[in-house]
């Protein structure tokens, strides 16, 4: 099935579904996801074989904001310019960032890439951790 998402195109094939787990194809590459909306899983056929379950990347904790700080999330995000793997998240909620400053490191085609700020703010959200993989134009930070 083809999807678009921020003007992109992708390939997806629903390979397996166990309770809330599935396993997806996006353009070729195996993701195991969680599905948080039960009218998905209910819309399966029951022939799909379980899958195993990966563990999944522990939450990120949000700092307090300071009291002058924007709302958390509130902002502009910081996207993902290609698909890879999170290595490194540099910034935490409630850093001040300048535009240029590195807040994520992303390994792409054996490429370790440097996620920069594209403007002067506060991070108001962290979207990923270590370890995770994302599609391109995924949000890794906001920035208000």
């Amino acid at each position: 099935m083809k999807y678009i998402i921020n003007d992109m195109e992708y390939n997806v094939t629903v390979n397996s579904v166990a309770g809330d787990k599935a396993e997806v194809a996006v353009n070729g590459v195996v993701y195991q996801v969680k599905i948080e909306n039960n009218e998905v899983v209910n819309a399966v056929p029951a022939s799909v074989q379980p899958v195993n379950a990966m563990p999944a990347a522990a939450p990120v904790a949000a700092a307090p904001a300071p009291a002058a700080a924007p709302a958390s999330g509130a902002g502009k995000p910081v996207n993902s310019p290609l698909p890879g793997v999170i290595v490194a998240v540099k910034v935490k909620v409630g850093d001040a960032v300048k535009n240029g400053q590195v807040v994520a490191i992303l390994e792409a085609m054996k490429m370790e890439n440097e996620i920069q700020a594209e403007f002067d703010g506060v991070v108001t959200s962290v979207n990923v951790a270590q370890g995770d993989s994302i599609l391109e134009g995924a949000p890794i930070v906001t920035i208000g």
